[in-house]
Order: structure tokens, then C-alpha cells, then sequence
């Protein structure tokens, strides 16, 4: 269902401060209106909220990965456009040894991915400190099947080309064949950067929502249905990022996030 009340970007600061946060507790909504105004300068469009709204509930967000600061302002507009309601993001280890933005990953129940090695490698002893027992597959499926929905970078890692996506990993096209979960494609796009140049840290953003992708069937994922999946996942984010996506071999990651 189509809203009502269309959101324009940037909100004022007004809407930030006065956005009704019932399901958070008072330190959570203070971060979230927070960093909603800090985006007000970096988000200057945002269309398809409506295939987000909390009704929709549970699916797989997945969008593109430009920069490292799309990683914190994404959830957080969206948990505040979702009156509260929070996408429990996949995120790189690392950024939990920063203190703020561990803050931030704690309150916002992210799911800790621990597959890439420290920066600087001597900081690796730290990450038990951060991670799990449980995989965060594994985690993210249980959001899934208690209802709750997940926000997944398939790239896998900044990628600052601005024409081509990478190959990305299977892991949101994995989840969705096995759980029956649609996917929801999100492209973020940075027009004021110029065609054909790297895209800088802090470039200002729009955000185009794309309609929820329903898997064909909920089964075990082949490699040959899960392969086919992914590319659909793939061209459509390529699509609203305004970015191609061509399959390499060379590229080719069997990773689960």
C-alpha cells in the first residue's frame, strides 16, 4: 500500500525531533534522531518507503556499498522512518573497536560479521571481544523466522567504482530461497559526484527503495537456483545505483554474508 503522506529528504530538522519513536527507549531514539540530523546534509532524496514500512516486516534490505558512511546514516534514517521499528544490519567487525560507532551497533542490534582480518592485523586478539557463538547466518535467519527483518551490503566491502557493482556474496540470496523472505533491492546513488569518478567518503546521497523481490519458492538453495537468485538481486540494485553488474568467475565469492 502506497503512504499518504510521501517523505520528502531532506527532513527538517522539525520532523527529526518530533518523528514518533514508540518502540525505542529514550538513549535509542536520542542516537537515532541524532544521526537523523547529522543526514539531513548527506540524503537529499528518498523514494519507496512504503516497501520498508513496518507491516512489511520481515525481508532482507539489500543495497549497494559506496562509502563507509552510508553503513551508519541508512539504518538510522530508516529506524526513524520506521517509527522505530529496527532492520538488524550486518556489519563489518572492525568498526565495533571504534567506541561511538560500537555504541551505535550495540543499540541498533547489528549482526557482527568477523570474516575479514583486523586493521592493523596486531588488533585480532580483540575480536572475541565482539563476536557471537552463534554465525551471523545463523542469526539472521532466527530475525527472519521470529519476524523481524535484516539489512545486508552484498558487495561485502566499500566499493568505490562508480559504474560496476561487484559480484557480491550469496548470502542474502541464500537466506531468501530458504526462508521464502523477499529481498528488497535498495540503490543509493551520489549525484554530485561526476560520472565515471571514484566516489569520495561523505559524497551526498539519494536513496531509491525498489519493490520487494519474492523468491520463487522456499527451498534448500541449490548452487544453480541460489546463483540465478543473486544475479536477479544483483541487476536490480545495479539498476536503482545506476551501476552495471556482470558476473566474472574470477569475482565469484561462495561467502554467507
Amino acid at each position: 500500500m502506497a503512504r499518504e503522506d510521501p517523505i520528502t529528504c531532506p527532513l527538517s530538522a522539525k520532523a527529526v525531533l518530533s518523528w514518533p519513536l514508540p518502540d525505542l527507549k529514550m538513549v535509542d531514539r536520542m542516537l537515532v534522531r541524532g544521526i537523523a540530523l547529522l543526514s539531513r546534509s548527506k540524503v537529499g532524496h528518498l523514494e519507496g518507503l512504503e516497501y520498508v514500512e513496518p507491516e512489511r516486516d520481515p525481508f532482507i534490505l539489500a543495497a549497494n556499498h559506496s562509502t563507509r558512511l552510508e553503513a551508519i546514516l541508512l539504518p538510522a534514517l530508516l529506524f526513524l522512518l520506521r517509527h522505530g521499528r529496527r532492520i538488524h544490519f550486518m556489519a563489518d567487525w572492525n568498526f565495533r573497536m571504534i567506541p561511538g560507532v560500537n555504541l551505535l551497533y550495540r543499540r541498533a542490534g547489528a549482526i557482527t560479521v568477523a570474516r575479514k582480518p583486523a586493521r592493523p592485523r596486531v588488533l585480532n586478539f580483540m575480536k572475541p571481544l565482539f563476536t557471537e557463538k552463534v554465525s551471523p547466518m545463523e542469526q539472521a535467519r532466527a530475525h527472519l523466522m521470529s519476524g523481524r527483518s535484516i539489512g545486508v551490503f552484498p558487495e561485502g566491502t566499500v566499493n568505490r567504482d562508480p559504474l560496476r557493482l561487484l559480484h557480491g556474496r550469496y548470502g542474502a540470496a541464500r537466506l531468501s530461497l530458504e526462508t521464502g523472505v523477499p529481498i528488497v533491492p535498495v540503490g543509493l546513488r551520489f549525484p554530485a559526484v561526476p560520472r565515471g569518478v571514484a566516489t569520495p567518503e561523505g559524497s551526498p546521497m539519494s536513496i531509491a527503495i525498489g519493490e520487494p523481490l519474492i523468491p520463487p519458492v522456499a527451498m534448500p538453495p541449490a548452487y544453480a537456483n541460489l546463483r540465478v537468485w543473486h544475479e536477479r538481486v544483483m541487476v536490480t540494485i545495479g539498476r536503482l545505483s545506476g551501476k552495471s553488474w556482470e558476473f566474472s568467475a574470477q569475482e565469484a565469492s561462495d561467502g554467507d554474508t
